[in-house]
């Protein structure tokens, strides 16, 4: 697998809908599904979780990028809001019309299966990104990072803003998330292993609530008074504790980092109180996603682990365990880079 993260611009064929009411839900672009059947170009429909999202508005762009690097034709369809059950109609719609590949961010892990492997026996190849499904309902699933991956890079950029020694803390989602948990404690490896001079004094909980994050960073500043920098690994807990630290005299000595988003983060990069903190580049993820239900549907690849297939200025990526293929490390955002981006 090869990772590009410094490429970073600014950030089931779609058969193209005969139907008015698959069309009139946010297919844009092209004749965005005129199916798989009309002429050689490869057609490649995403479906993201919900449409309207800015999110998915980046990763789609990157996929449309890609289509059209390739020459295939582009769609996007989608719900106005996301549930188990949203998605079912359009996943119904592209097996129906023949759409060549099909990309996308599941909103449930197995609700969506009866449809995906109905659209996968009609020819389409699924292709999920951002957020999987159960491995045997689609042929690939596009990674954006690993848990690793997230781990280490939330360590890094603390060591490095603080000097790499002194109290850190961390201020978490809910005490019982999963994946919250699992960072939690590859960050307390690492931080053994590679940053002795770091000691990790607390470990507190918002619970993903904006007040709760708040008030818990206001009270880790206050029972820790040499604390020198905090990782929040939620997009919550980041954004709270940095409108707690900016208009604190905290500002500027304790220094913030973790996982969020560059609308969220965007004034506090600004203004001084973060200086950089992390999360994967969502249009590069739509961007690999397309190439790879390109590879599929043309053949090129089946899935299966090994498998190796070219994504345009991505470079060359193969396919590892449970057919899942990883973009690379989290991207870091900071003053220099952040306005290339909007979600």
């Amino acid at each position: 697998m090869r990772i590009h993260s410094t490429r970073f611009a600014a950030g089931a064929a779609l058969a193209l809908v005969a139907t008015l009411g698959l069309a009139a839900c946010g297919s844009s672009d092209d004749d965005g599904g005129s199916g798989g059947g009309g002429g050689d170009a490869t057609t490649v429909t995403f479906l993201p979780k919900n449409l309207g999202n800015p999110y998915f508005e980046t990763s789609d762009a990157g996929g449309k990028k890609a289509v059209e690097e390739f020459g295939g034709k582009y769609a996007e369809v989608g719900p106005d809001t996301a549930g188990p059950d949203a998605q079912v109609s359009y996943i119904d719609t592209a097996a129906a019309q023949g759409v060549n590949a099909l990309v996308i961010s599941a909103n449930d892990p197995t609700a969506l299966c009866d449809s995906l492997n109905a659209a996968r026996d009609a020819g389409t190849k699924v292709v999920t990104f951002d957020s999987d499904t159960d491995p045997e309902c689609r042929d690939l699933f596009i990674n954006q990072a690993t848990a690793e991956g997230i781990a280490k890079v939330q360590v890094d950029m603390i060591a490095e803003q603080i000097g790499d020694s002194g109290e850190i803390a961390i201020l978490s989602a809910a005490a019982n998330a999963t994946n919250q948990n699992a960072w939690i404690d590859l960050i307390k490896s690492d931080l053994q292993a590679n940053h002795p001079n770091i000691k990790l004094v607390d470990t507190v909980y918002g619970d993903d609530d904006d007040q709760t994050s708040f008030d818990k960073t206001a009270a880790l500043l206050a029972d820790h008074p040499n604390l020198k920098g905090i990782i929040s690994p939620t997009t919550v807990g980041i954004s709270a504790a940095a409108r707690y630290l900016s208009t604190s005299a905290a500002k500027g000595k304790v220094a913030l980092t973790g996982l969020g988003t560059p609308d969220q983060m965007r004034d506090y990069v600004k203004d001084g109180t973060v200086k950089e903190f992390a999360l994967w580049n969502p249009e590069e993820l739509g961007y690999l996603s397309a190439y790879a239900g390109k590879a599929l549907a043309d053949g090129d690849i089946t899935g299966k682990q090994g498998d190796t297939f070219e994504a345009g200025d991505l470079g060359e990526f193969t396919v590892g365990e449970d057919s899942t293929v990883l973009l690379g490390d989290p991207f870091r955002f900071n003053a220099e880079n952040i306005d290339q981006f909007h979600f």
